[in-house]
């Protein structure tokens, strides 16, 4: 998978790019090899992105030259050749930064730190604003930690029109040594970033076929990659491909057809959107095969599944599977070697890997837990994620576990799904951001999930038993019987998963999972702060609560128009853009006016806040109401539910 790429020094293997292509080619080419059937490359429209090069070359006072290798971000910048820049360093790249500071046709360098601080799509835009030719973003830790040679890549989720490359911090001290009484320096750039619109790009998919029945049980993971992605998804795919080859020449005949499916473009494809990601993933369960909603009873996804990421492997599934789930893992024996700890689960299903945008389509799905440790911090993103990492008992506990469990969801008849632990989530939740502006409903509400829990838990037994009467057949043609017969209703299960993330998954600005009601009391609670502060005229604890409200940290720290560009594109956006996001934010409370106001107020001896506490005050009437509007909706959701789930239980 390493040898097809755009960049020849440093890897890459982007979304529609030619090395994508013929991965993908080579893919198609071992699904048929390993034996399974009905290989297809399932196209779909992206935006695409090559990025060819980007070199930097800087000669000191002392007449060396250095030669800099930069990474990429899905942004156009050619130079065919080098061409001559000068260059400026302006610290983080926020708006004060540029004060005073003529950028105009210059390249700037920044340190960033994208994993605590802020994503690296605001201080471009802000370069770009200002006049900057390209914005040259330094990782201040945060991303590839592991050495200060380390390079890094993440989506843009920004214009292709304000571009940008990444630097090491070793190479960043050169510049910022020769920059000490300098306003800026002489460098040479040649480099060559292409992002191509309405392009096509192709997952991989192949079967083997079920004796039993039409539904499915799905694998997956991408093959797109940054630098070399050995962990990143290369080894992931092997993993996927590997089991398959297990499970051809094993000769096992599954009832459900298993589906292998090799994402594309997971890493970005879509210009300008906060959700840029997974866009193989989206395509593949929207736009190509619809049909798959209401059939796949289970999605395995894989990433970074050859290293472990803590002591205790987990599995991560949403809730209605974590029973399922943690009864599978209760019978594995772990090896010391590979998890000292054993293996948990954990849920809900996260943002960060294509299993959401399968989730949300109403396919329940896993992954191997990969993104707390400090793999994400070192090597992830970064040229230091090679075969150095590899880590040979764990991918070969990983291959094992998923196999077992496999066959584990292959003896099902139904989803075996506990909406009790989606009633119980939701109700913990109502009670912890609990709201005086709702009472009465929210008392209510309770009362309804306190219901839905138990009836969830009584259909979650009811479908136990099924399975198990399932498992006790041995005749074929009695199996596929009972399958026939109990079909509708798993159907009907998966329609009720369906609607239960259409009604429950929201998302909140920094792409976290929540319930609808979460953020309206999340804004609640800083608002009362800020305006409690404001009345002790402590404008420092006012800020700080401000500054955790929605998005409105980005108002203390870049122009106007950076801060409205990233808000306006996530609310007034087609939806086919915003692809997995689309209407998962609810709300949003514009305080860029009163931000900057405070923060003139903060050189005024006696500051007169009046005018600003009247604001909050507003304000807070905003997010009270949205707060009441979303109780309401929760408690037409659960009854919804509700109902649907008594029918399963008439049934």
């Amino acid at each position: 998978m390493e040898k097809e790429k755009t960049n020849s020094v440093l890897g890459y293997r982007t979304a529609g790019s030619d090395a994508e292509t013929a991965t993908g080619e080579m893919l198609y080419k071992e699904m048929e090899q390993i034996g399974l059937k009905d290989v297809t490359k399932d196209r779909f429209t992206l935006d695409g992105w090559e990025f060819k090069k980007a070199v930097l070359k800087f000669t000191d006072e002392a007449g060396q030259t250095h030669e800099f290798q930069m990474g990429g971000y899905q942004t156009n910048f050619e130079t065919d050749g080098f061409q001559d820049y000068e260059l400026v360093y302006l610290g983080k790249g926020t708006a004060a930064d540029y004060e005073g500071v003529n950028v105009k046709g210059r390249l700037v360098m920044v340190e960033i730190n994208q994993r605590d601080e802020w994503w690296i799509s605001f201080p471009v835009y802000q370069a770009y604003l200002r006049g900057a030719a390209a914005l040259i973003a330094v990782q201040a830790n945060g991303y590839g930690e592991i050495a200060e040679t380390a390079l890094n890549a993440q989506d843009i989720a920004g214009p292709d029109f304000a571009p940008a490359f990444s630097l090491s911090q070793a190479d960043a001290r050169v510049l910022k040594d020769a920059l000490r009484e300098k306003e800026f320096v002489t460098v040479s750039l040649d480099a060559c970033s292409r992002v191509m619109p309405d392009v096509k790009a192709s997952n991989i998919v192949g079967k083997i076929p079920g004796t039993e029945t039409d539904s499915m049980i799905l694998l997956s993971a991408h093959y797109d990659s940054y630098f070399d992605g050995f962990q990143d998804d290369n080894a992931a795919i092997a993993m996927m491909l590997g089991i398959a080859r297990a499970l051809v020449k094993g000769g096992y005949q599954p009832a459900h057809t298993i589906v292998f499916c090799a994402m594309a473009a997971e890493e970005w494809g879509v210009i300008d959107s906060k959700y840029d990601w997974s866009t193989g993933a989206y395509n593949q369960i929207f736009r190509v095969h619809p049909e798959w909603q209401g059939k796949v009873i289970a999605d395995l996804n894989f990433e970074l599944p050859a290293h472990a990421h803590n002591t205790r492997d987990a599995i991560r599934c949403t809730y209605e599977y974590a029973d399922f789930i943690r009864e599978f893992t209760e019978s594995l024996t772990v090896p010391k070697e590979a998890y000292p700890d054993g293996i948990t689960v954990l849920y809900p299903i996260e943002t960060w890997s294509d299993d959401f945008s399968m989730a949300i389509a109403g396919i329940p799905s896993t992954v191997n837990d990969f993104s707390a440790g400090p793999f994400m911090q070192n090597y992830y993103h970064s040229q230091y994620d090679n075969q150095d990492v590899y880590q040979e008992p764990v991918y070969r506990f990983h291959h094992e576990c998923y196999l077992k469990l496999i066959m584990e969801l292959d003896r099902l008849v139904l989803p075996p799904m506990n909406f009790g632990n989606t009633m119980h989530a939701v109700a913990f939740s109502v009670r912890d951001t609990a709201s005086d502006c709702a009472s009465g409903e929210q008392k209510e509400l309770l009362t309804q999930l306190e219901a839905a829990e138990e009836l969830g838990s009584q259909i979650y037994d009811w479908i136990c038993r099924i399975n198990g009467e399932y498992q006790s057949l041995t005749e074929r043609s009695a199996k596929k019987a009972f399958r026939e017969k109990w079909q509708p209703q798993g159907q009907k299960l998966l329609h009720i998963f369906r609607k239960a993330q259409d009604y429950l998954v929201r998302l909140n600005w920094q792409d976290e999972v929540m319930f609808p009601q979460e953020a309206a009391a999340w804004n609640i609670r800083q608002l009362e702060k800020a305006r409690i502060s404001l009345e002790k005229n402590d404008i420092t604890d006012a800020l700080k609560a401000l500054y955790r409200v929605d998005n409105n940290m980005y108002a203390f720290l870049f122009d106007e128009e950076v801060y409205y560009h990233f808000t306006e594109y996530i609310l007034h956006q087609p939806k086919d853009r915003l692809m997995w996001g689309a209407g998962r934010i609810m709300h949003h409370e514009n305080l860029y006016g009163i931000v900057q106001k405070l923060k003139e107020r903060m050189n005024e001896k006696e500051p007169e806040l009046d005018g600003e506490i009247r604001r909050l005050e507003a304000a807070l009437r905003r997010q009270r109401a949205y707060y009441r509007d979303d109780i309401r909706y929760l408690k037409q959701s659960v009854s919804r539910i509700y109902v649907m789930l008594e029918e399963i239980k008439g049934c």
